[in-house]
């Protein structure tokens, strides 16, 4: 799976629309780089660019703009109501999906240290990326904002983490970061009243109200000994929230920033936005997200409101998403469509013709043509693919027996690790295929001069090499599945257990039909350590995979005659 990451580099220039399209043209250079939003403020005199993908790209791409906003934005000549102290002010990276916060770090100071060490620019590390405590704060960091710059790099206390400690007029300073990705995203309510819907806000954000004397509405604000001012905290962590009124649908809305949504994700934030609601006289209909989020948003959503009804959260991604869409209600005030609200629906590649997303018919037709591909190897994996199904099925069906209730929650566990693996051998069924097509290419590499012939050579070997280990890996992913199937032989609904006997027969055709593709690629391999090496694993999981098939029918035989 691809590791995403967005970026959100803010740049000081909000009003020349000029400018701001000579930085975005470098983003666009860098294939695979998604621009997914540009938004000039002209108060702010500033730019906020969202860009995404994989993560070198992404710093690539990162670095072009700042190297250009360098060039072409003039520090001396800026003014603006935002804090600021840099043409590319600050520059965060945001792990999205399949990546961790260590990670993101990680590419965050190699980030920074580039644009230090290439452009000169004086660089300070900020929140997960900072180097030491004081500059977690964005805000230590940016002191004196661009005015203080000069002086604040004499102070050897302020040095900055990459590049030098030398005061660049008309590029200034720039913070690199790493932070969670921050929803913006609206509950939605039964009143038109923006005092009510405050009275939510206040209820729910990390900051609170103010705490005040005798009449917590009217009375005087209580301050401490040092004349701050006390607040009562309210019962979110990382949740900033204000209530508004909003004229195109005539209801008033819980505006909520989520700043880590691992700390509050999104739909702790919806249900405790109900409870405040409800204990106050109103009702929230739904909520509203603006912009986009990540996959996981809807996966951990969609996963919870089906565990409060004590149903199995083994089923696939697009029925989690549903749930999640209907419980949190973002289609109240219009349509939602997930391929244009998630990140990674977003940023996937439009594929021509993937033989998972064709109807049976038409991937039987695909196969039976004169085509070469796909083959053998995708058809393993796809019948590892129907095994698992169907034991994911039965895990389902188990789950929502009745007189079974008590039990829901085993059998989901079961269903949740099948469709996981039927997720992995789907993406397989393509991937075979893939494998395939890199060894055509690399034979009709050129071979006119003694360089041409040893580039394909390798070329040759090295496509082989991968065509070996795809059909390794569907063994691997089949023979797992069997630990699912015979546990919902012996404990699943037992109207069921024939499907679960029909599912093992299915996957030990997975195992030997991609291990014969295993053999066949692994003849052409000159690299005899790895092929002696493999095609005894391959044995083994096939000799594995027999006994388990065998033990799992003589469970569903037994049953079917008892």
């Amino acid at each position: 799976m691809k590791q995403i990451i967005e970026c959100v580099p803010n740049f000081s220039e909000g009003r020349d629309v000029a400018v701001i399209q000579l930085i975005t043209d470098q983003i666009k250079t860098i294939e695979g780089v998604k621009l997914l939003d540009v938004d000039p403020g002209a108060a702010t005199n500033r730019t906020v660019v969202t860009i995404a993908g994989e993560p070198e790209m992404v710093i690539e791409a990162a670095f072009l703009a700042v190297k250009k906003a360098m060039e072409v934005i003039d520090m001396s000549r800026h003014s603006g109501a935002h804090p600021r102290f840099g043409a590319t002010d600050v520059c965060p990276l945001v792990p999205i999906s399949n990546i961790s916060m260590e990670e993101t770090v990680r590419y965050a100071h190699i980030l920074g240290e580039r644009i230090g060490r290439e452009l000169g620019i004086p660089v300070y590390c900020y929140e997960e990326a900072a180097r030491s405590p004081e500059r977690r704060n964005l805000a230590n960091c940016r002191s004196g904002e661009y005015e203080g710059l000069s002086n604040k790099l004499t102070d050897p206390a302020w040095k900055p983490d990459f590049g030098p400690a030398e005061f660049l007029p008309r590029t200034g300073a720039i913070a690199v970061g790493a932070r969670d990705f921050l929803v913006a995203y609206n509950v939605n309510l039964n009143t038109t009243s923006t005092r009510r819907a405050n009275a939510v806000a206040f209820d729910i954000r990390e900051k609170g109200r103010p705490m005040r004397e005798g009449n917590q509405v009217t009375g005087k604000i209580m301050k401490d000994d040092k004349g701050n001012q006390i607040n009562i905290p309210g019962t979110l962590k990382a949740c900033k929230a204000i209530g508004w009124f909003i004229e195109e649908y005539g209801i008033a809305q819980v505006s909520i920033n989520l700043t880590n949504i691992s700390v509050t994700p999104v739909h702790v934030a919806f249900e405790e936005a109900c409870k405040k609601a409800q204990e106050r006289g109103m009702r929230v209909t739904g909520s509203e997200l603006v912009g986009l989020a990540p996959l996981k948003v809807f996966i951990d959503a969609g996963k919870y409101f089906l565990k409060k009804q004590n149903r199995s959260v083994g089923v696939s991604e697009a029925e989690l998403i549903k749930i999640a869409v209907k419980s949190l209600g973002l289609d109240d005030l219009k349509p939602f469509n997930p391929e244009e609200k998630i990140i990674e629906y977003v940023l996937r590649e439009k594929s021509g013709k993937k033989l998972v997303e064709m109807t049976c018919t038409a991937f039987a037709d695909e196969t039976a043509s004169e085509s070469p591909a796909p083959g053998g190897g995708s058809i393993s994996a796809y019948m590892g693919v129907l095994g698992i199904s169907l034991g994911t099925m039965v895990a389902n069906l188990s789950s929502h027996k009745a007189g079974w209730d008590e039990r829901w929650e085993e059998f989901s566990d079961w269903a949740e690790k099948g469709q996981a693996l039927k997720d992995e051998l789907l993406h397989l069924v393509d991937e075979d295929t893939n494998a395939f097509n890199k060894i055509m290419d690399a034979f009709g590499l050129p071979k006119g001069n003694d360089e041409e012939k040893k580039a394909r050579t390798a070329a040759i070997q090295e496509a082989t090499r991968y065509a070996i280990e795809i059909p390794l890996r569907v063994m691997k992913k089949s023979y797992a599945t069997l630990e699912i199937i015979k546990a919902m032989a012996e404990n699943g609904n037992p109207n069921s257990v024939s499907d679960a006997g029909v599912g093992a027969l299915a996957v030990r055709s997975a195992v030997m039909g991609a291990y014969l593709n295993v053999k066949i690629n692994a003849s052409g391999l000159n690299d005899k350590a790895f092929v002696e090496s493999v095609l005894a694993e391959g044995a083994d999981i096939e000799q594995k995979t027999r006994k388990a098939e065998e033990e799992i029918l003589n469970i569903v035989n037994n049953k079917i005659a008892g």
